[in-house]
């Protein structure tokens, strides 16, 4: 195996975040920042009309169906009468918030921002399944004032489409379809004074369809930091670029947690080994936030009507597969082997590893391990992905050219 180097930014970061060379401190400032990384909170406000489809939406940002175990209750009648918080499934410290209906005729939005009290919330998501009217573009204004940020989502596009495929078949053109829906949201909200809306068209049902990553990119570049991380992971793994985002959102973390893991071993006699238990946990942290773990598997697997089974035949490497004590200290050794000059470098370039640990092998080998675990696991995300939303038809390709990989050129 190649010598393999430690990122290049991970290193400029190490050294001007880690000054001591006491390891109490030392591990008092890393373990603070993870700390404060995994305490971050992120409440999302979802509000619109009765019957717009809030609660599925926010059903759908969770990964969850309306029907999933601690699903918001969804209906044609207003279902939410106070702000209704639900926990995200995987990550406790995000919560999408499904506020009460905004149809009434005697609405008043800055009475309602207090009433919902709007200062809990980081941004707010305002949904139309039709057409936006007068007290959207009213809600837009008082929270424009509060100084917070909001996004338009037109939900139920999926609706639209069947409906005009149906009356116009010959014609049909979704392109087009979608286009008009997008004229028509961004002209009702310019009417009532609304200037350059930011408005996304979606489908609950198909997240991964129309607006949704324009959505996510959106939301990444409107939010700092920590929150953009948080709010990474809280996405469910519906595309490639997603499964990208949270690796390298994931990737800016290791060498905290690879500094933790080898400080542990900084005492004499103490072996790598004993980090086993931090390290296994992190994997699966990965596995949960590419959507490779059994709930999350099997929730994809009743969306696209297929099997778990077969998505889970996707996962190839032996980290996504599942790891053993045993296994994992042998992925350490070679780990270790593989990256013997990026020690030195890293002594070189962080002195307080080389004066708190002989050779920084132990850093270097973790370090290496939780790259390559996160590299294998996004691979292993996107092939179940492709396998999720390939046709029956693709399947049955598939299969063909298993039995005979020449079929196709005969």
């Amino acid at each position: 195996m190649s010598d393999i180097q430690v990122r290049e930014e991970d290193l400029l970061e190490m050294s001007t975040v880690l000054k001591s060379s006491a390891v109490l401190e030392v591990t008092e400032q890393v373990q603070s920042l993870i700390t404060s990384l995994e305490a971050t909170t992120l409440d999302i406000a979802v509000v619109g009309e009765s019957g717009a489809g809030k609660s599925t939406f926010v059903n759908a940002m969770r990964g969850l169906g309306d029907d999933d175990v601690g699903a918001a209750q969804t209906g044609v009648t207003e279902t939410t009468r106070v702000p209704t918080a639900y926990q995200h499934p995987k990550l406790t410290t995000v919560r999408l918030w499904d506020l009460p209906g905004i149809g009434t005729s005697n609405f008043q939005a800055d009475q309602y921002l207090d009433l919902v009290n709007f200062q809990r919330y980081d941004f707010f998501i305002i949904v139309a399944s039709e057409r936006f009217r007068e007290n959207h573009t009213r809600l837009a204004r008082s929270i424009r004032a509060t100084k917070k940020n909001f996004y338009f989502v037109r939900t139920k596009v999926d609706l639209d489409l069947n409906a005009c495929r149906r009356r116009r078949k010959m014609q049909f053109s979704e392109e087009k379809v979608l286009n008009e829906i997008l004229v028509e949201c961004t002209r009702c909200l310019e009417k009532d004074g609304e200037r350059d809306p930011k408005v996304f068209l979606l489908s609950s049902f198909e997240l991964h369809k129309y607006d949704f990553q324009k959505l996510q990119n959106t939301l990444e570049q409107d939010l700092d930091g920590q929150k953009r991380h948080t709010l990474l992971l809280s996405f469910p793994s519906i595309n490639k670029e997603i499964i990208r985002k949270k690796k390298c959102s994931l990737q800016r973390q290791i060498w905290k947690k690879a500094i933790l893991a080898f400080i542990i071993s900084s005492l004499p006699s103490i072996p790598v080994h004993l980090n086993m238990p931090m390290l296994m946990e992190t994997i699966a942290s990965y596995k949960q936030a590419f959507g490779l773990d059994d709930e999350s598997l099997g929730s994809l697997a009743s969306k696209v009507n297929k099997s778990p089974h077969s998505l889970r035949n996707e996962i190839i490497s032996p980290v996504g597969r599942g790891m053993n004590q045993d296994s994992m200290k042998a992925a350490l050794r070679t780990a270790a082997v593989a990256g013997h000059t990026a020690s030195n470098l890293v002594e070189k370039r962080v002195p307080v590893v080389g004066n708190l640990v002989a050779g920084a092998i132990s850093f270097v080998a973790v370090y290496i391990l939780l790259h390559s675990s996160l590299d294998k696991l996004a691979n292993d995300a996107q092939k179940v992905l492709e396998r999720a939303f390939c046709s029956e038809e693709e399947e049955k390709m598939e299969a063909y050219q298993r039995l005979d990989p020449g079929f196709l050129y005969d």
